[in-house]
């Protein structure tokens, strides 16, 4: 999973690089040898993932609103990228419940926007939009979402999603897809995890919290199932995106789903006890139920990632248990051991996920 070398000496644009993908995938592209450009409006938690890996020294950033048009074309075409890939976004469900208006605005004007600044490029560029699972019309039925299925939305942030997705094909279809110069692609994943998450009303961020301080985390929906899938996973989806689409390997102006492992699926509870293994503690005081939820949130949402698989042979590649072994192991090198290198250790685990890429490459081989 070495991409073909594709992004080494490239310039590469992150929309969103303060927040936690962001972060994860500015480390992923500087291993590759990208020169890495970040636009965001701020750094979105106290500590940041970015701030911890120190990103500031290994990427040029920009502050600045993503709903802005005017600012984000001029650092578009100051910078002039090879790749873009656009992550900004309004990310949590509750903060929707709180502040639907920004909500939309970020996630539809904000998708808006860097797409007006796409269609004044005038040199060959590859387009990466991520949206999200929530963007499809979420029927809560047992099978995966296919990417033919409808986009909508009954909550704020699943119709700022779906709303994101509609603009991205009426730009397409009404402007870009006659670009010669432009190759576009969008990408939905859902319930990523990982190390060096701070975000709130997340269970992973508040199990690490509490288990760092010996404190017990409160969970509202035990019962809750979601297909946890670590970061690196869509990431990789991502990565392979542009890849095929700069070499022309893949059609011009499609959406692929990006999703983990069919065992992935568990319980929030299962996975909270299994984090607590993890850290070492006794999962029988590791977790309280509290039962207070203050917002509604699908239960079920499942992803069909064939035509990721058929059309760019992208498939995931980390087993549940390898997942939480490494998100613990990121969280103890910060909390327990208080590493200053996290670039570093973040930039091993890139390395172990690859390594892991090509035995399961290999696997899918035979």
């Amino acid at each position: 999973m070495a991409f073909n070398n594709v992004y080494e000496g490239k310039k590469v644009l992150v929309t969103g690089n303060t927040g936690f993908k962001g972060s994860w995938l500015s480390v992923w592209l500087k291993m590759l040898g990208a020169d890495v450009y970040g636009f965001s409006n701020e750094i979105p938690t106290t500590p940041s993932m970015f701030e911890v890996c120190h990103l500031n020294d290994h990427v040029h950033h920009r502050f600045g609103d993503i709903r802005d048009r005017e600012a984000m074309n001029e650092y578009v075409q100051e910078v002039k990228p090879d790749f873009i890939f656009h992550l900004a976004a309004q990310a949590i469900v509750s903060t929707s419940y709180e502040e639907p208006f920004d909500t939309i605005t970020t996630n539809v004007v904000g998708t808006a926007s860097v797409l007006e600044a796409i269609r004044n490029i005038t040199w060959p560029c590859t387009c990466v939009l991520i949206t999200s699972d929530k963007a499809y019309d979420n029927v809560e039925w047992i099978w995966g979402y296919r990417e033919t299925d409808a986009v909508g939305g009954k909550d704020v942030y699943s119709g700022s999603k779906g709303a994101a997705e509609l603009t991205i094909k009426c730009y397409w279809k009404s402007f870009i897809s006659s670009m010669p110069n432009i190759k576009l692609g969008v990408a939905r994943a859902g319930n990523v995890i990982g190390g060096g998450d701070w975000a709130k009303d997340r269970i992973v961020v508040d199990c690490m919290k509490a288990f760092s301080k010996g404190e017990t985390v409160e969970i509202r929906c035990p019962k809750s199932t979601r297909p946890w899938q670590h970061v690196l996973e869509p990431l990789s989806g991502y990565l392979n995106l542009g890849w095929y689409l700069a070499k022309g390997k893949s059609e011009n102006g499609e959406p692929y789903n990006f999703g983990p492992r069919a065992e992935q699926t568990k319980t929030v509870y299962e996975l909270t006890q299994d984090l607590a293994k993890e850290w070492g503690i006794d999962e029988d005081k590791a977790v309280k139920v509290t039962g207070n939820i203050p917002f509604k949130e699908a239960t079920l949402l499942k992803l069909n990632c064939d035509k990721a698989l058929a059309y760019l042979n992208w498939h995931s590649t980390l087993h549940y248990s390898q997942c939480v072994h490494t998100i613990a192991e990121w969280y103890k090198a910060f909390y327990v051991d208080k590493r200053e290198d996290m670039f570093d250790f973040t930039a091993n685990q890139i390395r172990f996920y690859m390594e892991e890429a090509a035995k399961e490459d290999l696997a899918w081989a035979k």
